[in-house]
């Protein structure tokens, strides 16, 4: 008899959902996939689940490499007749693994990334039941076409908007300006809200380039930007005040890199569009992208980074750096399509 349950592969990476407290230790990971089902008997119920160990780390030891095996891992699932698929992983670098995920991943099967705040030793563990939640967006005809998403307390946020906003509670990840797009209720998956457009970027090279990230402070000097021009980053990020602006004596430093190395400007302040044209003053937007930087639109500093990394590991001008940022940082602006990528 075939058993006609609908198919979950979930991947585990580590995080704080396999890291029991060891006496002396703290929290190590160290529960595999199996594990981690174990915690969850009704998931057998639910649906047949494919339990994978993919990496044993903290969220920020894995790579952009990791990733793209993990998506090609992913397609093999979806092409076995899996419905969607879960990844485990650590909170410290969710809202950035789930934004590259969704660039990496262009099927219309969800990608569902959830973790824990709560390791499995402390009361109220919220780990079980974000993955309960997270199999259940897997398995919804409603999460078809999101790309990915994460789940978390009981909440379905999309990978473009999702913060992680505090350290430790279980209610940490936020998404601004939109809200989460949908949650879970009663056992039942509700999306009210699905962002326009999909951007996929498939790197054609295995080398990763370095990419710095610098945000800017009150009284800054901009020294640290001769340290980057020094050690021959591939690209730079710019987290500016405001709208886009930094102090004066930052103007020809950033000139001269983005006169060398694709410069993109976001703006710190976490949610918002950077502005393109209201102020003219040395060091504002205006004047900042006359002199060849590159606008990052809504995107925060995090994800400007990771679009001009999958870029730059495709070769890509700083003609076409420009015109995927207009795409990806401007919503409704068109969809980016770069690549096959794996499915």
């Amino acid at each position: 008899m075939s058993d006609a349950r609908p198919k979950v592969a979930v991947f585990a990476t580590g995080g704080t959902m396999a890291s029991p407290a060891e006496l002396g230790m703290g929290s190590i990971p160290r529960l595999t996939a199996e594990d981690l089902m174990a915690t969850v008997p009704g998931l057998a119920a639910m649906a047949d689940v494919s339990a994978i160990s993919f990496r044993q780390a903290p969220s920020f030891e894995l790579t952009v490499p990791d990733l793209v095996e993990l998506v090609e891992n992913i397609g093999r699932q979806v092409s076995a007749g899996a419905t969607g698929t879960v990844v485990i992983q650590g909170s410290d670098c969710l809202e950035e693994i789930a934004f590259l995920l969704d660039l990496l991943w262009n099927g219309d099967q969800p990608i569902v990334v959830t973790g824990a705040m709560r390791n499995p030793s402390l009361p109220g563990a919220d780990g079980p039941a974000n993955l309960v939640a997270a199999v259940r967006v897997a398995l919804s005809t409603a999460a078809r076409g999101l790309g990915s998403v994460v789940v978390f307390n009981d909440e379905i946020h999309a990978a473009r908007f999702v913060q992680k906003t505090h350290t430790s509670s279980p209610a940490t990840f936020r998404s601004t300006p939109t809200g989460p797009i949908g949650w879970i209720s009663e056992g039942n998956v509700r999306v009210a809200v699905r962002p326009v457009g999909r951007h996929h970027v498939w790197p054609d090279r295995a080398l990763v380039p370095s990419v710095a990230l610098l945000k800017v402070g009150f009284g800054d000097d901009g020294r640290l930007l001769s340290s980057i021009a020094e050690r021959d980053y591939s690209g730079l990020v710019v987290e500016a005040l405001g709208g886009g602006h930094v102090p004066r004596t930052m103007v020809a430093p950033l000139q001269q890199l983005a006169a060398r190395i694709p410069v993109v400007l976001a703006s710190r302040t976490g949610s918002g569009e950077l502005l393109t044209h209201t102020y003219g003053f040395p060091g504002s937007e205006s004047d900042l992208l006359d002199r060849g930087l590159i606008p990052a639109g809504y995107l925060t500093g995090l994800r400007s980074r990771l679009v001009l990394l999958l870029l730059l590991m495709r070769g890509s001008s700083r003609e076409q750096v420009a015109e995927a940022f207009r795409k990806v940082g401007t919503p409704g602006a068109g969809d980016l399509r770069l690549g096959t990528g794996k499915r």
